[in-house]
């Protein structure tokens, strides 16, 4: 898995779900990390060639992001993994969370991005099966006919609505419109703000006493941001900032609209997920990872950076209850069917089982120390 993410990490998060729901199936995945962070790449790589010689012949799940594999995302070792696990014969599946790292624009980037898809290109050709946590058309290096690959959608990073011990029935006044998660870049988290502040301002002259929740992670650290932005604002703000998962979930239950400024929404985006599992209605962008499944749920969509239709979107979604109520009746079904992970466990054994798997797996992460 890389470098352990902070102050959350969604990727070990994702394989915990995972193990749980894959257990439910009959298949065991057991979660390995080796620490390159503090013991170093030499260390790391001689624990892994030890321990992989007991998962002969078993799968092995390899987590890819853009940052996983380097501190300034060159993820050259990468391939010095797949070589230890390929002398130990273990059968490599590919797990890729990120399959585009965007344009090599300037600077630095114009080194740093062909370099990962140069990686990530070779990754692909050596493992024996990829899954993607897109669609597939979208993705640009793939051959024409990728026969190894599969789409399996992340799941929810919090507990689902059926899940949540505390979700109200009904929800109740005052109108709710819920963020989960703000950019931590500050480029990043400029243009969130801006697309928040925007779109709730003009929600506010529609529909009074419009309380906005913004939690998750980056939610602090935006609040003043987000306070200037909204300050003629006739609304109550509650910035939650990161929270127990199950508090997630029972706030997200008890919101009217999910507002997804964060880039364009995709099965990749545990965020936007969790909204769908806790059967919101969601505002959002679209782009190029934008696709089925995330379509069939109860979501609308808006060009990217287009603050005046995002905000009329919004707007029309909170005057709508009949809308509301259909947008979150399909959101509902959309988890059952595609995000909830028992689903997401199927697929993903009949992806491995369609390479002559066993019943068995071992997820291998490189992460530093908590």
């Amino acid at each position: 898995m890389g470098r352990r993410d902070q102050p959350t990490d969604a990727l070990r998060d994702y394989c915990q779900y995972l193990s749980e729901a894959l257990r439910r199936t009959n298949v065991a995945l057991s979660i390995a990390e080796i620490r390159w962070e503090r013991e170093g790449w030499l260390r790391a790589l001689a624990k892994l060639w030890r321990d992989a010689k007991a998962w002969r012949g078993r799968w092995v799940l390899v987590q890819f992001t853009e940052l996983m594999w380097s501190r300034r995302g060159f993820p050259l070792r990468l391939l010095t993994v797949l070589g230890v696990l390929k002398a130990r014969r273990v059968r490599v599946a590919m797990l890729f969370h990120d399959a585009g790292v965007g344009k090599p624009r300037r600077g630095f980037n114009r080194v740093r991005v062909p370099v990962q898809y140069w990686v990530m290109r070779k990754a692909y050709d050596w493992a024996a099966r990829s899954v993607f946590t897109v669609p597939l058309e979208p993705i640009s290096w793939l051959p024409s006919h990728p026969r190894k690959a599969a789409l399996v959608p992340v799941g929810p990073n919090v507990p689902s609505l059926e899940d949540c011990p505390r979700a109200p029935a009904s929800r109740v006044a005052p109108t709710t419109v819920c963020v989960f998660g703000v950019a931590t870049f500050p480029p990043a988290q400029a243009e969130e703000v801006q697309a928040i502040s925007f779109a709730v301002r003009e929600a506010t002259r529609h529909v009074p006493g419009l309380r906005l929740v913004i939690m998750g992670r980056g939610a602090k650290e935006a609040e003043p941001a987000l306070r200037l932005g909204l300050n003629s604002a006739q609304l109550n703000l509650e910035v939650r900032g990161v929270l127990p998962a199950e508090e997630i979930s029972c706030l997200l239950a008890s919101s009217d609209v999910l507002l997804f400024p964060r880039g364009p929404i995709s099965s990749r985006r545990g965020s936007g997920i969790a909204g769908i599992a806790c059967g919101l209605p969601i505002v959002a962008y679209s782009g190029r990872e934008t696709g089925f499944p995330l379509t069939e749920a109860g979501v609308v969509l808006v060009p990217q950076g287009d603050l005046a239709a995002l905000a009329n979107a919004l707007v029309r979604v909170l005057g709508d209850s009949d809308l509301r109520q259909r947008m979150a009746a399909r959101s509902l079904r959309a988890h059952q069917q595609w995000f909830c992970w028992d689903s997401i466990a199927r697929r993903l054994a009949r992806v491995l089982e369609e390479d002559g798997a066993a019943a068995e797996a071992v997820a291998v992460g490189l992460a530093e120390a908590s």
